[in-house]
């Protein structure tokens, strides 16, 4: 059930926090430009604030009252800012410190799941010098199938990840993803459609389904390409909606998230298993990202997200 909306002016000075430093920089300053645009059209009086340089103290010295966290990756959704603003003592959309870092951490947020029955694909932690011999590749492949999917634990956008079939490829894509993070997981590959849903408070949005020619929703796919294609409806069943639906929000509890969030998920064509991949805390927020995509469909225009957002920072 959704609650009313205050008044906007019960918001105070709002800063739209984008940009910092992190890989996913280019998208961010997308995403926080959207949302800039978005509350001062609904009125709110909010400015934007680059995560860079001395931006805690323009925050603190310029009376911002609270802060809509558009900062995606490293230092913006990984539990960095949220914990540096909660010591300033000002309010923050999204979910808190822990929250935010485990949801990054693929590694953790993995094992936790795993530790509670949540269905997640199967992984291991390697390094460069594991898969450099070849007993040591064939092992990996032998225990998780013949396709990975190698990725960088705390990475977002599908930044430094690869789908492999062969040790050459595995050696190459682990040593990339090296470049990105000191832990690299390589995960069982699920055949099937990728699904994601939006969660906005307590309700959960309608689920998105995604397709692709590239080997995989990668960064490409998800940010430049044309052929990408989006279903919402997803075209599922009412019954597996629901499942779906009952998943992601079950993902989203478990790592003790608030506010909104993304949870990605594949579905296994042969088992029709579903299987979580990851929750983002600061998904993307331009008009065509899909978390506004799915609150379209639920009857909620992206001013109205954005509000709603911003109304978790209360």
């Amino acid at each position: 059930m959704r609650s009313s909306l205050p008044d906007v002016r019960t918001f105070g000075k709002v800063a739209v926090l984008f940009g910092g430093r992190s890989s996913e920089r280019e998208v961010s300053l997308r995403s926080g430009k959207a949302v800039l645009e978005a509350l001062q059209r609904s009125g709110v009086d909010a400015h934007g604030v680059d995560g860079i340089g001395d931006f805690l103290l323009t925050l603190k010295s310029q009376g911002f009252a609270r802060v809509w966290n558009a900062m995606h990756g490293r230092g913006g959704e990984d539990g960095q800012v949220q914990g540096a603003l909660q010591l300033l003592g000002i309010p923050c959309t999204g979910s808190g410190v822990a929250a935010s870092a485990l949801a990054m951490d693929k590694m953790r947020s993995k094992q936790l799941w795993m530790g509670i029955g949540l269905p997640t694909p199967n992984f291991q932690v390697v390094s460069a010098d594991m898969v450099e011999s070849e007993q040591g590749a064939r092992a990996i492949f032998a225990r998780l199938g013949p396709i990975v999917m190698v990725k960088p634990s705390n990475e977002g956008s599908s930044v430094g990840m690869a789908k492999v079939d062969s040790i050459e490829g595995l050696r190459n894509a682990v040593t990339a993803a090296t470049e990105f993070d000191r832990t690299v997981i390589v995960e069982r590959f699920i055949r099937g459609p990728e699904f994601t849903v939006g969660i906005v408070g307590d309700e959960v949005l309608p689920s998105i389904s995604m397709s692709t020619p590239r080997d995989f929703y990668d960064y490409q796919a998800k940010y430049h390409s044309t052929t990408t294609i989006y279903n919402c409806p997803s075209g599922l069943d009412e019954r597996d909606e629901q499942q779906l639906r009952e998943l992601a929000k079950w993902a989203y509890d478990s790592l003790g998230c608030k506010g909104w969030s993304r949870v990605d998920v594949m579905r296994d064509e042969a088992s029709k298993e579903f299987f979580v991949l990851e929750v983002n805390t600061v998904p993307g927020m331009t008009e065509t990202s899909l978390v506004p995509k799915a609150a379209k469909v639920a009857g909620m225009s992206f001013e109205e997200l954005c509000l709603r957002i911003l109304q978790s920072a209360m």
